[in-house]
Protein backbone atom coordinates (compact mmCIF):
# COMPACT_ATOMS: atom_id res chain seq x y z
CA UNK A 1 0.00 0.00 0.00
CA UNK A 2 1.40 3.46 -0.86
CA UNK A 3 1.66 5.80 2.12
CA UNK A 4 -1.34 8.02 2.76
CA UNK A 5 -0.83 11.74 2.26
CA UNK A 6 -0.60 12.88 5.88
CA UNK A 7 -0.87 16.51 4.74
CA UNK A 8 -4.56 15.96 3.96
CA UNK A 9 -6.78 15.54 7.04
CA UNK A 10 -10.07 13.68 7.05
CA UNK A 11 -13.47 14.58 8.49
CA UNK A 12 -15.98 11.84 9.28
CA UNK A 13 -19.59 12.83 8.65
CA UNK A 14 -22.20 10.85 10.55
CA UNK A 15 -25.64 12.43 10.92
CA UNK A 16 -27.32 9.53 12.70
CA UNK A 17 -27.00 10.40 16.38
CA UNK A 18 -25.54 7.08 17.47
CA UNK A 19 -22.79 7.43 20.10
CA UNK A 20 -21.98 3.71 19.86
CA UNK A 21 -21.26 3.42 16.14
CA UNK A 22 -18.19 1.20 15.98
CA UNK A 23 -17.71 1.80 12.26
CA UNK A 24 -16.78 5.43 12.92
CA UNK A 25 -14.26 4.31 15.52
CA UNK A 26 -12.79 1.90 12.99
CA UNK A 27 -12.35 4.73 10.48
CA UNK A 28 -10.67 6.97 13.05
CA UNK A 29 -8.27 4.22 14.04
CA UNK A 30 -7.53 3.19 10.46
CA UNK A 31 -6.68 6.68 9.23
CA UNK A 32 -5.05 7.80 12.47
CA UNK A 33 -2.68 4.85 12.52
CA UNK A 34 -1.66 5.76 8.97
CA UNK A 35 -0.63 9.25 10.11
CA UNK A 36 -3.73 11.14 8.94
CA UNK A 37 -5.17 13.89 11.13
CA UNK A 38 -8.73 12.70 11.73
CA UNK A 39 -11.69 14.89 12.72
CA UNK A 40 -15.28 13.85 13.42
CA UNK A 41 -18.64 15.17 14.53
CA UNK A 42 -19.49 13.67 17.92
CA UNK A 43 -22.50 13.86 20.22
CA UNK A 44 -20.35 14.93 23.19
CA UNK A 45 -16.84 14.71 24.59
CA UNK A 46 -17.81 11.62 26.60
CA UNK A 47 -18.80 9.25 23.78
CA UNK A 48 -16.38 6.39 22.98
CA UNK A 49 -15.30 7.90 19.65
CA UNK A 50 -14.24 11.17 21.28
CA UNK A 51 -11.93 9.24 23.62
CA UNK A 52 -9.88 7.62 20.87
CA UNK A 53 -6.23 8.63 20.90
CA UNK A 54 -6.35 8.63 17.10
CA UNK A 55 -8.98 11.40 16.90
CA UNK A 56 -7.36 14.80 16.42
CA UNK A 57 -10.48 16.82 17.23
CA UNK A 58 -14.19 16.32 17.91
CA UNK A 59 -16.51 18.89 16.36
CA UNK A 60 -19.99 19.89 17.55
CA UNK A 61 -23.05 19.60 15.34
CA UNK A 62 -25.76 21.83 16.83
CA UNK A 63 -28.10 21.95 13.82
CA UNK A 64 -30.77 19.73 12.31
CA UNK A 65 -29.09 16.70 10.67
CA UNK A 66 -32.01 16.40 8.25
CA UNK A 67 -31.44 19.94 6.91
CA UNK A 68 -28.91 20.20 4.04
CA UNK A 69 -28.41 23.89 4.88
CA UNK A 70 -27.56 23.06 8.49
CA UNK A 71 -25.17 20.32 7.41
CA UNK A 72 -23.43 22.65 4.95
CA UNK A 73 -23.00 25.30 7.66
CA UNK A 74 -21.61 22.76 10.12
CA UNK A 75 -19.19 21.35 7.55
CA UNK A 76 -17.90 24.76 6.53
CA UNK A 77 -17.49 25.76 10.17
CA UNK A 78 -15.49 22.58 10.80
CA UNK A 79 -13.42 23.29 7.68
CA UNK A 80 -12.48 26.71 9.05
CA UNK A 81 -11.32 25.09 12.29
CA UNK A 82 -9.33 22.44 10.42
CA UNK A 83 -7.70 25.15 8.34
CA UNK A 84 -7.07 23.28 5.08
CA UNK A 85 -9.02 21.08 2.65
CA UNK A 86 -9.94 17.70 4.11
CA UNK A 87 -11.18 14.38 2.74
CA UNK A 88 -14.86 14.08 3.62
CA UNK A 89 -15.91 10.53 4.51
CA UNK A 90 -19.64 9.97 5.13
CA UNK A 91 -20.30 7.15 7.59
CA UNK A 92 -24.08 6.80 7.27
CA UNK A 93 -26.67 6.91 4.49
CA UNK A 94 -28.02 10.36 5.32
CA UNK A 95 -24.47 11.75 5.47
CA UNK A 96 -23.64 10.26 2.06
CA UNK A 97 -26.86 11.55 0.52
CA UNK A 98 -26.51 15.04 2.00
CA UNK A 99 -22.83 15.31 1.04
CA UNK A 100 -23.70 14.42 -2.57
CA UNK A 101 -26.50 16.99 -2.66
CA UNK A 102 -24.45 19.87 -1.24
CA UNK A 103 -21.18 18.97 -2.98
CA UNK A 104 -21.02 22.21 -5.05
CA UNK A 105 -21.39 24.29 -1.87
CA UNK A 106 -18.56 22.58 0.03
CA UNK A 107 -16.20 21.64 -2.82
CA UNK A 108 -13.71 24.37 -1.93
CA UNK A 109 -13.25 22.96 1.58
CA UNK A 110 -13.46 19.20 1.06
CA UNK A 111 -12.28 16.43 -1.25
CA UNK A 112 -15.30 14.38 -2.34
CA UNK A 113 -15.63 11.09 -4.25
CA UNK A 114 -18.10 12.63 -6.71
CA UNK A 115 -20.93 10.12 -6.52
CA UNK A 116 -23.93 11.43 -8.51
CA UNK A 117 -26.67 12.55 -6.07
CA UNK A 118 -29.40 10.71 -8.00
CA UNK A 119 -27.44 7.46 -7.79
CA UNK A 120 -26.83 7.86 -4.03
CA UNK A 121 -30.53 8.55 -3.49
CA UNK A 122 -31.62 5.60 -5.66
CA UNK A 123 -29.54 3.08 -3.72
CA UNK A 124 -30.21 4.51 -0.25
CA UNK A 125 -34.00 4.66 -0.65
CA UNK A 126 -35.29 1.10 -0.16
CA UNK A 127 -38.27 1.58 -2.50
CA UNK A 128 -36.10 3.05 -5.25
CA UNK A 129 -33.60 0.21 -4.77
CA UNK A 130 -36.32 -2.35 -5.53
CA UNK A 131 -37.08 -0.58 -8.81
CA UNK A 132 -33.39 -0.28 -9.61
CA UNK A 133 -32.84 -4.02 -9.11
CA UNK A 134 -35.79 -4.83 -11.37
CA UNK A 135 -34.39 -2.53 -14.07
CA UNK A 136 -30.92 -4.08 -13.92
CA UNK A 137 -32.16 -7.64 -13.39
CA UNK A 138 -30.44 -8.03 -10.04
CA UNK A 139 -32.14 -10.59 -7.77
CA UNK A 140 -34.12 -8.79 -5.07
CA UNK A 141 -36.91 -9.98 -2.76
CA UNK A 142 -40.38 -9.31 -4.17
CA UNK A 143 -41.43 -5.95 -2.70
CA UNK A 144 -44.82 -4.29 -2.25
CA UNK A 145 -45.37 -0.65 -1.30
CA UNK A 146 -48.91 -0.62 0.14
CA UNK A 147 -51.12 2.40 -0.49
CA UNK A 148 -53.81 1.39 1.99
CA UNK A 149 -54.87 -1.31 4.49
CA UNK A 150 -56.33 -3.42 1.69
CA UNK A 151 -52.91 -3.46 -0.02
CA UNK A 152 -51.31 -4.64 3.24
CA UNK A 153 -53.75 -7.54 3.48
CA UNK A 154 -53.18 -8.42 -0.17
CA UNK A 155 -49.39 -8.25 0.27
CA UNK A 156 -49.53 -10.64 3.21
CA UNK A 157 -51.47 -13.11 1.08
CA UNK A 158 -49.13 -12.71 -1.88
CA UNK A 159 -45.80 -12.70 -0.02
CA UNK A 160 -46.65 -15.11 2.79
CA UNK A 161 -45.62 -15.00 6.41
CA UNK A 162 -43.23 -14.19 7.86
CA UNK A 163 -42.34 -11.19 5.75
CA UNK A 164 -39.91 -8.29 6.11
CA UNK A 165 -41.12 -4.74 6.74
CA UNK A 166 -38.81 -1.80 5.96
CA UNK A 167 -39.12 1.96 5.95
CA UNK A 168 -37.96 3.30 2.61
CA UNK A 169 -35.90 6.12 4.18
CA UNK A 170 -34.95 4.87 7.64
CA UNK A 171 -32.88 7.96 8.43
CA UNK A 172 -36.16 9.89 8.69
CA UNK A 173 -37.45 7.77 11.58
CA UNK A 174 -38.00 10.13 14.52
CA UNK A 175 -36.30 9.18 17.78
CA UNK A 176 -38.40 7.89 20.62
CA UNK A 177 -41.02 6.15 18.45
CA UNK A 178 -39.65 2.65 18.91
CA UNK A 179 -39.75 2.12 15.15
CA UNK A 180 -36.89 0.12 13.66
CA UNK A 181 -35.66 0.39 10.10
CA UNK A 182 -36.21 -3.33 9.42
CA UNK A 183 -38.35 -5.89 11.24
CA UNK A 184 -39.59 -9.40 10.57
CA UNK A 185 -43.41 -9.41 10.62
CA UNK A 186 -45.09 -12.68 11.62
CA UNK A 187 -48.80 -11.81 11.55
CA UNK A 188 -51.10 -9.80 9.30
CA UNK A 189 -52.19 -7.76 12.32
CA UNK A 190 -48.58 -6.70 12.97
CA UNK A 191 -48.21 -5.61 9.33
CA UNK A 192 -51.38 -3.50 9.59
CA UNK A 193 -50.21 -1.92 12.85
CA UNK A 194 -46.93 -0.91 11.21
CA UNK A 195 -48.75 0.58 8.24
CA UNK A 196 -50.90 2.66 10.59
CA UNK A 197 -47.72 4.20 12.01
CA UNK A 198 -46.46 5.29 8.57
CA UNK A 199 -47.43 8.98 9.10
CA UNK A 200 -44.99 9.11 12.02
CA UNK A 201 -42.21 7.26 10.21
CA UNK A 202 -41.50 9.97 7.64
CA UNK A 203 -41.32 7.59 4.67
CA UNK A 204 -43.18 4.75 2.98
CA UNK A 205 -43.54 1.25 4.38
CA UNK A 206 -42.23 -1.63 2.25
CA UNK A 207 -43.28 -5.25 2.63
CA UNK A 208 -40.86 -7.83 1.24
CA UNK A 209 -40.84 -11.56 0.76
CA UNK A 210 -38.78 -13.15 3.49
CA UNK A 211 -35.85 -14.98 1.90
CA UNK A 212 -35.37 -17.78 4.39
CA UNK A 213 -31.71 -18.38 3.73
CA UNK A 214 -30.10 -20.76 6.20
CA UNK A 215 -26.62 -21.54 7.49
CA UNK A 216 -24.06 -19.49 5.58
CA UNK A 217 -26.69 -17.60 3.55
CA UNK A 218 -26.00 -14.01 4.65
CA UNK A 219 -23.16 -12.22 2.85
CA UNK A 220 -21.87 -8.70 2.36
CA UNK A 221 -19.63 -6.93 -0.14
CA UNK A 222 -17.46 -3.90 0.57
CA UNK A 223 -15.68 -1.94 -2.13
CA UNK A 224 -14.07 1.38 -3.01
CA UNK A 225 -14.67 2.83 -6.47
CA UNK A 226 -12.35 5.57 -7.72
CA UNK A 227 -13.33 8.80 -9.47
CA UNK A 228 -12.81 7.07 -12.84
CA UNK A 229 -14.90 4.04 -11.81
CA UNK A 230 -11.99 1.68 -11.10
CA UNK A 231 -12.62 -0.74 -8.25
CA UNK A 232 -9.66 -0.07 -5.96
CA UNK A 233 -10.54 -2.54 -3.25
CA UNK A 234 -13.15 -5.28 -2.87
CA UNK A 235 -13.97 -8.01 -0.39
CA UNK A 236 -16.80 -10.40 0.42
CA UNK A 237 -17.70 -11.66 3.85
CA UNK A 238 -20.22 -13.94 5.51
CA UNK A 239 -22.42 -12.81 8.38
CA UNK A 240 -22.23 -15.60 10.96
CA UNK A 241 -24.24 -13.81 13.66
CA UNK A 242 -26.56 -10.82 13.51
CA UNK A 243 -27.97 -8.52 16.19
CA UNK A 244 -30.83 -7.87 16.60
CA UNK A 245 -31.73 -11.33 15.36
CA UNK A 246 -32.58 -12.25 12.66
CA UNK A 247 -32.45 -9.03 10.58
CA UNK A 248 -29.84 -6.93 12.33
CA UNK A 249 -26.29 -5.81 11.63
CA UNK A 250 -23.19 -7.99 11.64
CA UNK A 251 -22.29 -9.13 15.15
CA UNK A 252 -19.78 -11.73 13.95
CA UNK A 253 -18.60 -11.97 10.35
CA UNK A 254 -15.68 -13.36 8.47
CA UNK A 255 -13.85 -12.55 5.26
CA UNK A 256 -14.36 -15.34 2.74
CA UNK A 257 -13.79 -15.20 -1.03
CA UNK A 258 -16.96 -15.36 -3.14
CA UNK A 259 -16.06 -14.62 -6.79
CA UNK A 260 -19.65 -14.77 -8.18
CA UNK A 261 -20.87 -12.32 -5.54
CA UNK A 262 -17.90 -10.02 -6.14
CA UNK A 263 -18.62 -10.00 -9.87
CA UNK A 264 -22.32 -9.24 -9.29
CA UNK A 265 -21.59 -6.33 -6.91
CA UNK A 266 -18.83 -4.80 -9.03
CA UNK A 267 -20.92 -5.03 -12.18
CA UNK A 268 -23.90 -3.31 -10.53
CA UNK A 269 -21.75 -0.49 -9.13
CA UNK A 270 -20.15 0.00 -12.54
CA UNK A 271 -23.51 0.15 -14.34
CA UNK A 272 -24.77 2.72 -11.85
CA UNK A 273 -21.63 4.85 -12.12
CA UNK A 274 -21.12 4.79 -8.37
CA UNK A 275 -18.10 6.52 -6.85
CA UNK A 276 -16.80 6.09 -3.31
CA UNK A 277 -17.29 3.33 -0.73
CA UNK A 278 -20.18 0.84 -0.80
CA UNK A 279 -21.53 -1.80 1.56
CA UNK A 280 -23.96 -4.30 0.02
CA UNK A 281 -25.93 -6.95 1.93
CA UNK A 282 -27.01 -10.20 0.23
CA UNK A 283 -28.89 -13.34 1.18
CA UNK A 284 -28.61 -16.55 -0.80
CA UNK A 285 -31.99 -18.06 -1.59
CA UNK A 286 -31.80 -21.83 -1.05
CA UNK A 287 -34.68 -22.34 -3.50
CA UNK A 288 -32.68 -21.29 -6.56
CA UNK A 289 -29.24 -20.40 -5.25
CA UNK A 290 -29.46 -16.73 -6.31
CA UNK A 291 -27.93 -13.99 -4.16
CA UNK A 292 -30.67 -11.45 -3.43
CA UNK A 293 -29.55 -7.88 -2.83
CA UNK A 294 -31.13 -6.72 0.44
CA UNK A 295 -29.41 -3.36 0.96
CA UNK A 296 -27.08 -1.06 -0.97
CA UNK A 297 -25.41 1.34 1.46
CA UNK A 298 -23.47 4.22 -0.17
CA UNK A 299 -20.85 4.39 2.59
CA UNK A 300 -18.51 2.13 4.61
CA UNK A 301 -20.20 -0.67 6.52
CA UNK A 302 -19.61 -0.76 10.26
CA UNK A 303 -17.52 -3.95 9.83
CA UNK A 304 -15.32 -2.54 7.04
CA UNK A 305 -12.11 -3.22 8.99
CA UNK A 306 -12.68 -6.91 8.34
CA UNK A 307 -11.28 -6.28 4.86
CA UNK A 308 -7.83 -5.02 5.82
CA UNK A 309 -5.03 -6.67 3.90
CA UNK A 310 -1.52 -7.44 5.11
CA UNK A 311 -0.40 -3.85 4.49
CA UNK A 312 -3.37 -2.39 6.41
CA UNK A 313 -5.23 -1.22 3.30
CA UNK A 314 -9.02 -1.07 3.76
CA UNK A 315 -11.86 0.68 1.93
CA UNK A 316 -11.52 3.90 3.95
CA UNK A 317 -7.79 4.16 3.35
CA UNK A 318 -8.36 3.37 -0.32
CA UNK A 319 -10.84 6.26 -0.52
CA UNK A 320 -8.33 8.65 1.08
CA UNK A 321 -5.67 7.49 -1.39
CA UNK A 322 -7.99 8.14 -4.33
CA UNK A 323 -9.14 11.55 -3.10
CA UNK A 324 -5.53 12.67 -2.65
CA UNK A 325 -4.38 11.44 -6.05
CA UNK A 326 -2.70 8.28 -4.84
CA UNK A 327 -3.86 4.81 -5.62
CA UNK A 328 -3.39 1.29 -4.26
CA UNK A 329 -0.90 -0.70 -6.30
CA UNK A 330 -3.43 -3.47 -7.02
CA UNK A 331 -7.18 -3.38 -7.56
CA UNK A 332 -8.16 -5.72 -4.72
CA UNK A 333 -6.58 -7.42 -1.69
CA UNK A 334 -5.32 -10.97 -2.05
CA UNK A 335 -4.81 -13.20 0.96
CA UNK A 336 -3.10 -16.58 1.04
CA UNK A 337 -5.35 -19.59 0.48
CA UNK A 338 -6.90 -20.80 3.72
CA UNK A 339 -6.36 -17.53 5.60
CA UNK A 340 -9.28 -15.41 6.76
CA UNK A 341 -10.18 -12.67 9.19
CA UNK A 342 -13.07 -12.49 11.63
CA UNK A 343 -14.83 -9.34 12.80
CA UNK A 344 -16.52 -9.38 16.21
CA UNK A 345 -18.69 -6.73 17.86
CA UNK A 346 -18.04 -7.75 21.44
CA UNK A 347 -21.41 -6.92 23.02
CA UNK A 348 -23.62 -7.80 20.05
CA UNK A 349 -21.76 -11.01 19.32
CA UNK A 350 -22.30 -12.20 22.88
CA UNK A 351 -26.01 -11.29 22.85
CA UNK A 352 -26.57 -12.99 19.49
CA UNK A 353 -24.74 -16.14 20.58
CA UNK A 354 -26.71 -16.34 23.84
CA UNK A 355 -30.00 -15.80 22.03
CA UNK A 356 -29.16 -18.60 19.63
CA UNK A 357 -28.12 -20.91 22.45
CA UNK A 358 -31.48 -20.35 24.17
CA UNK A 359 -33.18 -21.50 20.98
CA UNK A 360 -30.94 -24.53 20.72
CA UNK A 361 -29.26 -23.15 17.61
CA UNK A 362 -25.68 -23.91 16.64
CA UNK A 363 -23.40 -20.96 15.94
CA UNK A 364 -22.90 -21.26 12.21
CA UNK A 365 -19.57 -19.53 12.16
CA UNK A 366 -17.82 -21.51 14.85
CA UNK A 367 -15.25 -19.93 17.12
CA UNK A 368 -13.84 -16.51 16.13
CA UNK A 369 -10.13 -16.38 15.51
CA UNK A 370 -8.78 -19.88 15.01
CA UNK A 371 -6.74 -20.12 11.84
CA UNK A 372 -6.90 -16.41 11.05
CA UNK A 373 -7.02 -13.02 12.71
CA UNK A 374 -9.75 -11.38 14.75
CA UNK A 375 -10.64 -7.70 14.39
CA UNK A 376 -12.52 -6.45 17.43
CA UNK A 377 -14.99 -3.61 16.99
CA UNK A 378 -14.14 -1.84 20.26
CA UNK A 379 -11.03 -3.33 21.80
CA UNK A 380 -7.59 -2.26 20.58
CA UNK A 381 -4.39 -2.57 22.59
CA UNK A 382 -3.10 0.76 21.26
CA UNK A 383 -6.41 2.57 21.90
CA UNK A 384 -8.13 1.14 25.02
CA UNK A 385 -10.19 4.17 26.11
CA UNK A 386 -13.15 3.65 23.72
CA UNK A 387 -13.53 0.03 24.86
CA UNK A 388 -13.48 1.10 28.50
CA UNK A 389 -16.17 3.70 27.76
CA UNK A 390 -18.38 1.11 26.06
CA UNK A 391 -17.84 -1.45 28.82
CA UNK A 392 -18.78 1.16 31.41
CA UNK A 393 -21.95 2.08 29.51
CA UNK A 394 -23.00 -1.55 29.24
CA UNK A 395 -22.30 -2.15 32.93
CA UNK A 396 -24.46 0.82 33.91
CA UNK A 397 -27.25 -0.39 31.63
CA UNK A 398 -27.08 -3.86 33.19
CA UNK A 399 -27.28 -2.38 36.69
CA UNK A 400 -30.33 -0.32 35.74
CA UNK A 401 -32.11 -3.33 34.22
CA UNK A 402 -31.24 -5.49 37.21
CA UNK A 403 -32.53 -2.80 39.55
CA UNK A 404 -35.84 -2.60 37.68
CA UNK A 405 -36.22 -6.39 37.76
CA UNK A 406 -35.53 -6.52 41.51
CA UNK A 407 -37.98 -3.69 42.11
CA UNK A 408 -40.72 -5.42 40.13
CA UNK A 409 -40.09 -8.63 42.04
CA UNK A 410 -40.36 -6.87 45.40
CA UNK A 411 -43.59 -5.25 44.34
Amino acid sequence: MPPLDARVPALLLRLDRNPFHHGSLGAVRSLGRAGVEVHAFTESDDVPLARSRHLAAAHPFPGDPASPDAVARALLAAARRIGRPAALIPMDDLGALTAARIAPRIASAFLLPGAPPDVVEAVADKAALADLCARHRVPHPRTVVPEGPADVTAAVRALGLPLVAKWSRPWLLPPGTGLRSTVVVRTAADALRLYERAPRAGSRLLLQRFVRGGPGADWFFHGTFAADGTCLLAGTGRKDLAWPRPAGGTAVGRWLPNPPLTALARDLAARLGFRGVVDLDFRRDPAGGAYHLLDFNPRPGAQFRLFADRSGLDVVRALHLDLTGRRPERPAPARPAGAWRTFVVESHGLLAALAGARRGERWWGGRPGGRGETEWAWFAADDPAPFCAVAGAWARRLVRRTGRTVGEGDA
